[in-house]
């Protein structure tokens, strides 16, 4: 199974030259927030509504048992240790390394070729060019279809769209000459009925969390540069 942070890595990257089109930390947090999605699709994890365990809000585990991916149940590991905090609030640690992990993973799947080199033939640095787009350009004809042609969603191209949305990536995912009419459709999936409340309460958790990483972010950089 390619997992939803897998396919949004896969669209985040360009197919030619191995470089990622969608800012880094937007990109880490959006990755975290699919695997918070992916186990929040399989009732694995959910937000906490009225007259669970934790606090409304918080993020509540449902099942330990093993899913059987390692990136998922590594993520889930890590979600059963951090259980009663705000889902924005575990993010931060559940993206660490996880985007290597997975760039690697899609190579050792053929998905995507792994091309060592040097900036200015002093730093090292690794590219990620397409070996086999096939996958991907599957993924990018659903999401045309829900985004332009206005097919509804099944839940995980639902999520991707939302997780497309919180990290600015709709405008490289679908190319289209009507950019404000793609994310306004973006919006109405990701506020739709596509999923329990409490997946849809993940969402806006996730949104959150890259929102706010961007602007703290943006935040440190002034402050260093002044």
């Amino acid at each position: 199974m390619v997992l939803i942070a897998e396919d949004l890595l896969l669209l985040a990257y360009d197919d030619e030259s191995g470089k990622p089109g969608i800012d880094s930390t937007r990109l880490e947090y959006g990755l975290a927030g699919a695997l918070l999605l992916e186990l929040s699709l399989l009732g694995k994890v959910a937000v906490a509504g009225e007259g669970e365990a934790v606090k409304r809000d918080r993020l509540v585990v449902r099942d330990t048992s093993p899913v059987g991916d390692d990136v998922l149940d590594r993520a889930l590991a890590e979600l059963a240790d951090d259980e009663g905090k705000k889902p924005k609030n575990v993010l931060g640690s559940l993206r660490k390394g996880v985007r290597d992990l997975l760039l690697r993973r899609l190579a050792e799947r053929g998905l995507l070729r792994e091309e060592s080199g040097t900036l200015l033939g002093i730093f090292p640095i690794t590219r990620w060019p397409a070996a086999d787009a096939s996958h991907e350009a599957a993924v990018r004809q659903r999401l045309q279809d829900v985004l332009v042609t206005g097919l509804e969603p099944d839940p995980r191209t639902a999520a991707l769209v939302s997780l497309l949305l919180a990290v600015d990536g709709l405008r490289k995912a679908v190319p289209s000459d009507d950019r404000r009419a793609v994310k306004r459709r973006a919006k109405e999936i990701s506020e739709g009925a596509w999923a329990a409340d409490a997946v849809k309460k993940a969402v806006q958790e996730v949104q959150a969390a890259v929102t706010a990483a961007i602007v703290g972010a943006g935040a440190a950089a002034a402050a260093g540069g002044s």
